[in-house]
């Protein structure tokens, strides 16, 4: 999977209730095999995708990964394992456990995730890549921008940015990425998402 956040403590998120999200069928992005061969897309002036103020968020915990946080409600859902990844539209959450490293520092981080997101991202770009505390745990955060996958309909593009924490705690270690186009207004909903993670 990809990485990718915003910013960002509250208790742990429980187990989602009835009547939250299900699970959808709508696909994932995936931006596999693309490195560096795209140019990057212009960033918009008025850029869509921010997340309401008003939306209501909804706990979600996947037992398989040992991880929980809370995300929009209505959003699309997709899971695969210790894998999920949430959607709508043109912003997103995706979190996993695997190949999350299990104490990860900026050094490490510069020399193994960067250089991986290079492959990986289409037109990479790396923006920040520092220290975070969250209620979860301690770990990095990696800002970066990159294209978004094509719109399956029109093929569009825009030019995302992403948060993507790599976070160690309770035993347990989560890559969780939140991403939007650039110069989206999503500060309060991912630091609602960030502080509800919970690592068990």
């Amino acid at each position: 999977m990809t990485l990718a956040t915003g910013c960002g403590g509250s208790s742990p998120a429980t187990p989602q209730a009835a009547g939250t999200s299900s699970p959808s069928s709508a696909p994932a992005p995936s931006h596999s095999g693309a490195g560096g061969s795209q140019t990057p897309i212009p960033v918009e002036s008025n850029p869509p995708g921010d997340i309401p103020d008003n939306l209501a968020f909804v706990s979600y915990r996947n037992a398989a990964g040992g991880y929980s946080f809370t995300h929009p409600e209505g959003w699309a859902r997709t899971e695969n394992g210790t894998e999920v990844t949430f959607t709508d539209k043109l912003n997103g959450i995706e979190a996993d456990t695997a190949g999350a490293p299990a104490a990860p520092t900026v050094d490490a981080v510069r020399a193994t995730e960067v250089p991986r997101l290079q492959q990986s991202q289409p037109a990479f770009e790396l923006r920040k890549v520092e220290a975070v505390k969250v209620p979860a745990g301690t770990g990095v955060r990696v800002v970066y921008r990159r294209n978004s996958a094509p719109d399956p309909v029109t093929g569009r593009q825009v030019r995302d940015e992403v948060e993507s924490y790599l976070i160690a705690g309770g035993g347990r270690s989560l890559r969780l990425d939140l991403f939007g186009p650039v110069g989206s207004d999503n500060v309060d909903a991912y630091r609602t998402v960030t502080r509800s993670l919970s690592l068990t």
